[in-house]
């Protein structure tokens, strides 16, 4: 069986005092309780020792929102994966859409990123997802497919379970709208029905598949009995402890 994973990326969002309290709050809401969901959050990079040193010893995983591709060297302003697993943190969000549409990251980017997540001991987050455009064209498979080839086509087929796969609908992100329960699992099981053509059988049957875009308390139980759907990359409503705790309810 598959557990359900929820995560919550803060994005740009709680410096390390607010996220601190944050943490400690979602440490006392979920003390005993939810046992068959793993809870994860991915704090802003200032804001990761803190949540870090809140959450040791509670499960609640702790994610990067993004790391460079090199261990070392003269990137002013990057972190790498190595540091960060240094500081403690699990999880790492590659090919976030967000890094793809205003930072330019590109395919290449997401395969060189997944790689550096495995070589220094993190675990990917590998996002997916079409535009509004390319959907109305008819060419969301085409895209999705495409980023999943070049990100994990390099891996051994007993890695691909450690990585999380969130399929995020681009224009299902900060909008306000969802993918109905029917398009987000057409796509997972297209994810699905990848992994089960590119690996071994074993691939497909244990690798999460995430669903990313607008989930909120009121759509999440819906979305999450979806048989392909096993968890949420949550984003406005992980800033919220109530929303939050409400979805991470709904996966249990």
């Amino acid at each position: 069986m598959r557990r359900k994973f929820i995560v919550g990326n803060w994005k740009m969002h709680k410096g390390p005092a607010d996220a601190d309290s944050f943490a400690d709050g979602l440490k006392r809401a979920l003390a005993g309780k939810n046992a068959a969901v793993d809870v994860g959050i991915a704090p802003p990079f200032l804001s990761l020792p803190a949540v870090v040193a809140r959450l040791k010893h509670t499960g609640i995983q702790v994610a990067a929102q993004n790391l460079h591709a090199e261990a070392s060297g003269a990137f002013t302003g990057e972190v790498s994966g190595e540091m960060l697993r240094q500081a403690g943190v699990a999880y790492c969000l590659v090919g976030h859409s967000e890094r793809r549409q205003l930072f330019g990251e590109t395919d290449a980017h997401a395969e060189t990123k997944v790689l550096a997540c495995f070589r220094s001991g993190l675990l990917p987050i590998l996002c997916v997802g079409e535009t509004l455009s390319e959907r109305e064209a008819g060419h969301e498979r085409d895209v999705v497919t495409r980023q999943l080839t070049a990100a994990l086509g390099k891996l051994q087929a007993d890695q691909v379970p450690s990585v999380t796969i969130a399929y995020e609908p681009v224009w299902a992100i900060g909008t306000g709208k969802t993918a109905s329960p029917l398009q987000a699992q057409e796509m997972h099981a297209t994810i699905r029905g990848w992994l089960e053509a590119s690996f071994p059988a074993f691939v497909a049957r244990s690798t999460r598949l995430q669903y990313g875009g607008s989930v909120k308390g009121s759509n999440a139980a819906e979305l999450l009995r979806m048989p392909d759907i096993d968890g949420a990359l949550v984003g406005g409503a992980a800033l919220n402890m109530e929303d939050f705790l409400q979805i991470i309810a709904a996966a249990g």
